[in-house]
């Protein structure tokens, strides 16, 4: 901040950016200046805000500015100058410049306590209604289509403002000056059904549909099995997890334990699905196999309202009602935004569909957070977080990154920022194509941003790949492990080389090959393979993936004991024909850690064969009680690690699934420590980051940093974008970007 000199009559020009649109900052300036006796004025603009005051205590005002801003804002930089005295009378709250943009839209955020207190209050001329909102909360991402946010450029310009409205639209005393989505049960969206007809449903056992923030939802009683069960039938989603929700963080102890860290999670205005150990005081159907239950609290009004309407109907009087709380989607397309296809897809699967007319612009699933060793850790970031850009370490030119296949996201830099877009999912249906071209043109018009170049996967028959060839921009590709290695580089800032393991399952590698188990060695835009995991065969190819009883199979013939393989999965039609595949030359073969896990869960009898990406592996680390290390449990031989010596161990017929998992995960982490530290006294490189899909393990994710650390290394872990695929396109990014001004600054230098 530069300085500013006092005088009898000084006007300053203030410029703030960050993310300072639609939270409350202009009226915040407002009363700021009449406190201080200044005149001027404060607008919206393309870089964030401008503020120009004038009076004997302008100075005052600029070094107050940061303290008190509105809870949602966040001040990235502000910058002072002189200008002349105009000896102007009043403050003023102007209408938005256009130009450039440089600024932001922020995230969702959960109703404050304020916007609650009046939907209870039956004074309060927003009592029960649905879509109460305030500058401190309520939708903003989801609604916007383009910046500078202002109403006309949101859906709400659909809906004209009531008298009382307007007077608070326009009153810089009210929280709702230039909230752009506020409305009142006069003028505002409507609901297609009531809510006592919703809570009604769902107390009856029924399957209901809402239309939520970011999209449509699913929910049903979470003690009802039938319900649940009926749920999963429809929804084709046989054993993946759901998430619940409670209406109050005091009920949170009913159903899961919480630390303070998880406690705040979920209070805070992001309202995450967090991961928290179940208590099992839930129908069994929410988690099978599994220790730990997603958890969240309610976000919009419209929850509350629920929780309300069913309390009053006397629903689970003693404990509190809690309810399924899902994604409206069939298993592997992407979230239902648009009403009519709601009602047309979702007819099959809900018993009740309830749509509202504010249209979403831009799908926004729950975002999923974990803690581990005291610290959020992003399992899926979406809604609440989304688009809060990742301030990079120096400014690069702007790149678009289209990151992987599965849990897709992709990535836009801009100066020193790069904006990686909400969850998307998996890019296998034309549906999920489409949502994932979509986010493109909405991250790139709102951000007014027009990329160089694009990154994108090695991988060439990747739908995100096929994308970025298609575009006609130059290209880059990156591969997948070095992509996630960068992911995390590029959030801590971190200058100069890094050792990386990277434990995933499946990537191509540079130079062909299933990798997975990697450790690389990762300096600026370059990166070299320096060790990886032995390989193992996958009979079947990419079955393999979808039954871990073939990687079994493929450790027992590894060890000499082919012969066991009929027996151990003799449910298993094709048993009989994998050891015939496994002695035959020249099959697939994989380094891939997640392969392991599943090796390892088929071995102890948790899971033969999975109907969703890493249950073997969630299950397997469902089993984990304590962990404990096997002395040479593992050999290292030219930069190669293998678990053999681990695997012969667990076959034996004296250990069971328990100690199994407890001893699979500590000699693994205590193996890719040992893996780490040499490379680390060889190479020289203290740093180690650590990524990839298996650092979703909670054990791992503990343990192999604290091993590090306690090994003089230097851990980076991932912070603010998830381990997995989900953190793919920031590390495309960051690597594409810095080849690009690599090559810019050589043509420069050349000429």
């Amino acid at each position: 901040m530069s300085a500013a000199t006092t005088c009898d009559r000084t006007r300053l020009r203030v410029r703030v950016t960050g993310a300072v649109q639609g939270v409350g900052f202009r009226p915040y300036v407002y009363r700021l200046a009449v406190r201080y006796g200044l005149a001027g004025f404060v607008i919206n603009g393309p870089e964030g805000v401008t503020i120009e005051v004038e009076g004997d205590r302008a100075s005052d005002f600029v070094a107050t500015l940061p303290l008190e801003a509105p809870p949602l804002a966040r001040i990235d930089h502000i910058c002072v100058r002189e200008t002349a005295a105009l000896e102007a009378k009043e403050f003023s709250i102007g209408t938005s410049e256009a130009g450039k943009l440089s600024t932001q839209i922020v995230a969702d955020a959960a109703a404050c306590q304020q916007c609650l207190s009046e939907l209870f209050d039956p004074e309060s001329r927003h009592y029960l209604y649905p879509f109460i909102s305030c500058c401190h909360c309520g939708p903003r991402y989801t609604i916007a289509e383009r910046l500078p946010y202002d109403r006309r450029n949101t859906v709400m310009r659909a809906f004209r403002l009531c008298a009382a409205c307007a007077a608070e639209y326009a009153d810089p005393a009210s929280r709702r000056f230039h909230a752009e989505a506020i409305a009142c049960p006069a003028c505002g969206p409507r609901l297609s059904h009531g809510i006592s007809a919703i809570a009604a449903a769902i107390a009856g056992g029924q399957i209901v549909a809402i239309k939520g923030l970011g999209g449509y939802q699913l929910l049903c009683d979470a003690r009802n099995q039938d319900a649940v069960q009926r749920l999963r039938r429809r929804k084709q989603r046989l054993q993946k997890p759901f998430a619940v929700m409670v209406d109050s963080i005091e009920r949170v102890s009913d159903i899961a334990e919480a630390n303070a860290p998880e406690l705040a999670l979920l209070e805070s205005v992001a309202r995450p699905i967090v991961l928290l150990s179940s208590c099992n005081n839930l129908a069994p159907a929410i988690a099978p196999g599994l220790s730990r239950v997603g958890v969240m609290l309610p976000v919009a009004p419209l929850h509350h309202l629920i929780f309300h309407a069913l309390r009053s109907a006397g629903a689970c009087v003693r404990t509190g009602p809690v309810i399924v709380a899902t994604s409206a989607n069939l298993c592997g397309e992407p979230l239902l935004i648009d009403n009519a296809q709601a009602l047309r897809r979702l007819k099959g699967i809900s018993d009740l569909i309830v749509t509202h007319d504010r249209d979403i612009v831009a799908r926004a699933d729950d975002s999923v957070v974990s803690v581990v060793a005291g610290r959020p850790r992003f399992i899926r970031r979406a809604r609440g977080y989304v688009p809060e850009p990742i301030r990079l370490a120096k400014s690069v030119p702007s790149v678009l990154a289209v990151g992987g296949a599965l849990k897709s996201t992709v990535t836009i830099t801009r100066d020193n920022q790069a904006f990686v877009s909400q969850h998307i999912g998996d890019l296998d249906t034309a549906e999920g194509i489409r949502a994932f071209e979509e986010t493109i043109r909405h991250l790139t018009s709102s951000l007014d941003v027009e990329p160089v170049a694009m990154a994108h996967d090695l991988h060439p028959d990747m739908a995100s790949t096929r994308f970025a060839e298609a575009n006609g921009r130059a290209l880059v590709a990156v591969q997948h492990h070095h992509a996630h290695a960068a992911a995390v580089i590029a959030e801590h800032g971190h200058a100069g080389p890094a050792l990386a393991l990277v434990l995933d399952g499946h990537g191509l590698g540079s130079e062909g090959g299933n990798w997975g188990g990697e450790l690389l060695l990762c300096e600026g835009a370059g990166c070299q393979r320096i060790g990886h995991l032995a390989p193992l065969q996958m009979p079947g190819g990419d079955r393999a993936v979808r039954e871990p009883w073939r990687m079994a199979s493929a450790v027992l013939h590894g060890l000499g004991r082919g012969d066991e393989i009929g027996l151990r999965f003799a449910a298993q039609r094709q048993a009989g024909c994998v050891l015939a595949l496994l002695e035959q030359p020249g099959g697939a073969t994989t380094t891939s850690a997640g392969r392991l896990f599943d090796a390892a869960a088929a071995l102890l009898g948790i899971a033969s064969l999975q109907s969703y990406e890493g249950e073997a592996a969630m299950k397997l680390e469902a089993l984990v009680r304590r962990t404990a290390i096997l002395e040479a449990g593992w050999t290292i031989d030219g930069g190669v690690l293998s678990l053999r010596p681990l695997f012969a161990r667990l076959i034996a017929d004296d250990i069971d699934a328990v100690g199994g998992a407890g001893l699979f995960h500590g000699t693994f982490a205590a193996a890719c420590v040992d893996w780490v530290a040499r490379s680390a006294r060889t190479t020289g490189v203290n740093t180690v980051v650590l990524s990839g899909g298996c650092f979703l393990n909670a054990a791992l994710a503990d343990e192999i940093p604290r091993g590090c650390s306690a090994a003089g290394l230097t851990p980076l872990v991932p912070r603010r974008v998830p381990p997995n695929d989900g953190g793919l396109s920031l590390g495309q990014a960051w690597i594409a970007a810095l080849q690009i001004a690599q090559q810019s600054s050589a043509r420069g230098g050349s000429a």
